[in-house]
């Protein structure tokens, strides 16, 4: 049973690794498709922002002396590796599926129309939006909140390592408080590192739900979907 009618999936770059060090790694991709197949064949309405760490991260790169508008522009074209990736296994696996990019790319891609967007999602469509939103400086969070604003998401699904959000990380401090629900407000003044500050304002400021959830577990996408409250936690105003 399907809980929300339009969602926007935000995936980091990094979940493509699967066995890999670095790039993509093809069954990675087949599992993650498989999972919005079945989300999508099920009537929700499925878009993506994806990042580009496991190929290029641009803020890293400006820390090593690189131009920070040069190295963003790189971690774009990285995201739009990762969307070619992820549209051919949806294809591959029986889902119809578009790439938008905020950068033109004609020959690869559809250009970021909101409208067109929104006509996709609305005939079943996967929709797929690379290159963050076209500009350097602002993270893939903050790109996919705003998308997910844009095409009138229900939710933001943050796919992660860990199942929610904690006081400290888990991985460090096994006895870290886990918050099931919490809000905007508090991811802020806490200073919790679950996205980046912009992506969290703007998505306080029009009060956008946001659930984090661990990626590696089972099905996750789908219980995600579902609104399985013990697969995560809820950013809510």
């Amino acid at each position: 049973m399907k809980k929300y009618k339009r969602i926007l999936l935000k995936l980091s770059g990094e979940v493509f690794l699967g066995s890999h060090a670095y790039g993509i790694d093809p069954a990675m991709a087949r599992r993650i498709a498989a999972q919005i197949r079945t989300v999508a064949r099920r009537g929700t309405q499925v878009a993506i922002v994806i990042g580009g760490g496991n190929i290029f991260r641009g803020y890293t790169a400006a820390t090593g002396g690189m131009d920070r508008a040069t190295a963003d522009y790189m971690g774009m074209l990285a995201t739009a590796m990762n969307a070619l990736a992820l549209e051919d296994a949806l294809k591959k696996a029986g889902a119809d599926a578009r790439v938008q990019s905020a950068i033109e790319m004609p020959k690869i891609a559809e250009s970021y129309v909101r409208k067109r967007a929104i006509r996709h999602l609305e005939k079943g469509r996967v929709v797929i939006f690379s290159a963050g939103t076209g500009n350097p400086y602002f993270s893939t969070d903050t790109a996919a909140t705003l998308r997910a604003l844009e095409i009138g998401a229900d939710v933001l699904l943050k796919a992660t390592k860990v199942d929610g959000i904690y006081e400290k990380d888990p991985a460090q401090y096994p006895r870290a408080r886990k918050f099931p629900r919490i809000s905007h407000h508090d991811v802020i003044v806490k200073k919790l590192k679950v996205m980046d500050l912009s992506a969290v304002t703007l998505a306080m400021e029009n009060r956008l739900p946001i659930f984090v959830f661990n990626m590696t577990k089972p099905d996750a996408i789908v219980r995600a979907v579902q609104g399985n409250k013990s697969a995560g936690s809820f950013i809510i105003t």
